[in-house]
Formats: structure tokens, C-alpha cells, sequence
């Protein structure tokens, strides 16, 4: 059924895209002349990175680089936050694009020569500030796309809205910022967005390369905290206490079980993750409590809400047959829904990602457990969000540095496909929807 409902989409867009052809050749074009200044934007931006809700100075590069441009700019959005507006010469719907601009509090350790040296205090210790996870990419590309879609302004049919968002990696406990942020503050609206398109590079995905998943493609996370509370005693005489080291440790086997016989894995994959135990400062000492930190990620609504009801469960009951009490807060300081891909958007527009790509390069991935909080601006339109590769043409994905970690290295030979990519669904996009505006 689905392969049927693919190949009608298909049928149905076809005629769409052979008229966007032209545009699409104007957009490849203007990519390869580009390309050099793209990929200077990346490198001056990796050098100096910003942590979430303080990207004054990324900020000031982009808002500069769209008015330029004759966007129209607000800035300010959601703390840090820029978004443009960039009206077609005719009439169609509205098309979000949206690139994260925050790094991380990484000390970096590649060799390459615009390396980041910034250090600011974090949690009350120094440590380095990196774009570990490739956002400078990110960002480097959208305003990429503005330039060349600006360049064809006249020929566009419908508004292309650019996100340029902060806090994608989270916030300090107690502040409000990202999507979520975003979104509250209206960035969906004025005008109202039809759809929205995002992607994320990827260390371990070949340059040239696509992935893409219809439904859940990143996993809902919430953090977690259990305060486990006993009794505490002199090290010698553990009969009168109520230990909360060892309920600790029972609680943390017992939430293993969830996964392996609470969740249907044939379907989708889920993590309960116990990241961090701090309890007691003595040897001979058993303290009154122990905290743990943990994660909880799902790939559907369904899934999410029985994890969190199960790990409230099976810490509270863990406890209580300790003697303990076990009080569990979730989430603790942050929640991303699922990130879920409108499915009949991304059958609709595969076609443009292979066009773009070529078909032998666009490929169906298998769902992760990582997450993105592209997912809020989900809730509110339709939207698709795609993987873009950044490692070395014949590189070893097992061998290549991941995410978030102090080697994080990406192959700036990739961002000239995300550039024409999301340039390229934008105008095809408009083609199909220009009549009503609508999906």
C-alpha cells in the first residue's frame, strides 16, 4: 500500500518538478559559486562559537548578512533568536526554514587551523566552547539558501521564512529558551508557516549522501531525577539505616528491565539511561540520600508516556519495598518531543531530495535515539527533517569522531549539497502548493 501511495505522489509531482527545472538549475549554479564564501562563513563562525541563549555575535552576523540581502529582519526572537522574510514576486504558501546556531561546552582537539579557543565558565568550571555537533554548519548553509533564493526572488512562488534559532542543545535549569521558545513567541505566525524543512549534518554519513525517515526520526527525550531518601548510620551498623546506596543500585538494575520487557522492541527502540549517582562523602558513613540523573527516549507518543510511567513505577516501588522513598521528577529540566516527519510531506518530497542528490544517494534510515527540538515546530506544521553527511568520501563510519565530543570533524565539501537541497525543496515545494497554500 505505501509503495502504491508513493509512486501515485510521485506521478502527482512530476509535473511540478519538470517545471522547476530551470529554478532548479539557477539554484545549482549559484550553489558552486557560492560555495567558497559558504564554507568562510562555517570556519569564522566554528572559531567562535556561543553557548545556548548567548549567540549575540553569530546573531549580528546573520541578521547583517540577510538585510543585506533586502530580508526583511526581526532579531530578538527567543532571546538570541533571527528570523527573515523574504516575500516571492508571486503569490503561494509560506515555507520555514530553520538552522540551530548554539555550540557546546566541548574543549576542542582538532587539528584543523580555525579551531575554537574559547573559553568561558560553565557550571562553575572553565571549559572550552566548540561547535561539536556541526550547528556552524547549519548556519552557514541557511544563509546560504537566503542568498541564492533572494537572488531569485522575482521567480518565487509563495514566502520563505528563515530560523535561524537558538539553545537547540538546551538550557540551564530555570530558563526558557529554543523551539519551544520559538515557537511561543509567534515564529510560526505573521505569516502563518505552511510547512517547515530542516536538516542536521552528520559525521558518520558520507558527504553527497541523504538520509530520511517518514515518521519518528529522533527520539522524545526527558530527563530525570530520583531522590532516593533513607536513613542514615554509622558505616558499622547498617541495620539501622535505610540505605539508599544499595536501594540506589536496586532501582538502577530494576529500570534496566523496562526496555528488554515493557517496550515492544520489533517496533521502535527506546532508553532508559542512568547518567549520573551522587550519595554520601565517607566511608564509614551511610548518608541520608542518594540523586541520580538519568534520560528517557521513545519514538512515539504511545511509548513515551509508558517509559515515564514505568520508571516513576518501578523507582517508587523499589523504594518503598526498601523502606525508602523514592521521589521521581520527570521531566527535570527539559523535554523534546519525538521529531516526526509528516509522512505524506516527506513521500511528496523525496523526489526533490533526489533530485537534488541523485536517487542512488538519497537513503531511508533507521530511526535514532537522539534528539532535536525541530520536533516543536513539528506540532504546530507539517515538517520533514533530514540528515545531510559531513564525513570523508570513503571514510569509515565506525572510525569517524561522533557527536559532541572533543574531535567532532566534518568534510566542508558537504554543505554545498545542503545548500541546494533546502533550496531546492523550498521552490519545488511552492510549485505543488502554489494555488492554495496548503500541504
Amino acid at each position: 500500500m505505501k509503495i502504491v501511495l508513493l509512486t501515485f505522489l510521485t506521478v502527482l509531482a512530476l509535473p511540478a518538478f519538470s517545471q522547476n527545472a530551470s529554478l532548479r538549475n539557477k539554484v545549482n549554479i549559484n550553489a558552486n559559486t557560492i560555495e567558497e564564501k559558504v564554507i568562510a562563513w562555517r570556519r569564522d563562525l566554528h572559531e567562535h562559537p556561543e553557548l545556548g541563549n548567548q549567540e549575540t555575535r553569530t546573531a549580528s552576523i546573520i541578521a547583517q548578512h540577510l538585510r543585506s540581502l533586502g530580508i526583511e529582519v526581526t532579531t530578538g526572537v527567543g532571546h538570541t533568536g533571527v528570523v527573515g522574510i523574504l516575500k516571492g514576486g508571486k503569490p503561494g504558501p509560506t515555507v520555514a526554514l530553520r538552522a540551530d546556531m548554539d555550540g557546546l561546552p566541548v574543549t576542542e582537539r582538532t587539528p584543523v587551523p580555525f579551531a575554537s579557543k574559547v573559553k568561558v565558565q560553565y557550571n562553575g568550571k572553565e571549559t572550552g566552547v566548540m561547535h561539536a555537533c556541526g550547528h556552524d554548519t547549519h548556519v552557514a548553509i541557511l544563509m546560504g539558501v537566503a542568498e541564492i533564493l533572494s537572488s531569485i526572488k522575482s521567480e518565487l512562488k509563495g514566502t520563505v521564512k528563515f530560523i535561524f534559532q537558538p539553545a537547540e542543545e538546551g538550557v540551564p535549569r530555570g530558563e526558557e529558551g529554543g523551539a519551544e521558545m520559538m515557537v511561543k513567541e509567534g515564529v510560526l505566525l505573521n505569516p502563518q508557516v505552511d510547512v517547515i524543512f530542516g536538516l542536521h549534518i552528520n559525521s558518520q554519513t558520507e558527504v553527497g549522501k541523504i538520509t530520511y525517515r517518514m515518521g519518528g526520526i529522533y527520539a522524545s527525550v526527558n530527563d530525570l531525577k530520583i531522590l532516593v531518601k533513607g536513613r542514615s548510620a554509622h558505616g558499622a551498623a547498617p541495620w539501622s539505616s535505610v540505605d539508599p546506596i544499595v536501594t540506589a543500585a536496586q532501582i538502577i538494575n530494576n529500570l534496566q528491565s523496562i526496555i528488554s520487557r515493557n517496550l515492544n522492541i520489533s517496533e521502535n527502540a527506546g532508553v532508559v539511561t542512568i547518567g549520573a549517582i551522587n550519595g554520601g562523602n565517607r566511608s564509614n558513613i551511610i548518608p541520608e540520600q542518594v540523586e541520580m540523573l538519568g534520560t528517557i527516549r521513545a519514538l512515539n507518543n504511545e511509548d513515551e508516556k509508558m517509559l515515564i510511567e514505568r520508571v516513576r513505577q518501578v523507582a517508587e516501588k523499589t523504594a518503598e519495598s526498601a523502606g525508602a522513598v523514592a521521589e521521581v521528577i520527570i521531566p527535570y529540566s527539559s523535554h523534546y518531543p519525538v521529531t516526526f516527519n509528516d509522512s505524506l510531506l516527506t513521500e511528496k518530497m523525496l523526489i526533490s531530495l533526489q533530485q537534488s542528490a541523485g536517487k542512488e544517494n538519497v537513503m531511508l534510515m533507521a530511526p535514532k535515539t537522539g534528539a532535536e527540538d525541530f520536533s516543536f515546530y513539528q506540532q504546530k506544521v507539517p515538517g520533514m527533517f533530514f540528515i545531510l553527511g559531513g564525513m570523508p568520501k570513503g571514510g569509515d563510519r565506525k572510525l569517524a569522531r561522533s557527536h559532541h565530543t572533543p574531535d567532532f570533524y566534518i568534510d566542508e565539501s558537504g554543505l554545498k549539497l545542503g545548500v541546494q537541497t533546502l533550496a531546492n525543496l523550498t521552490i519545488d515545494y511552492m510549485e505543488m502548493n502554489q494555488k492554495t497554500g496548503k500541504k
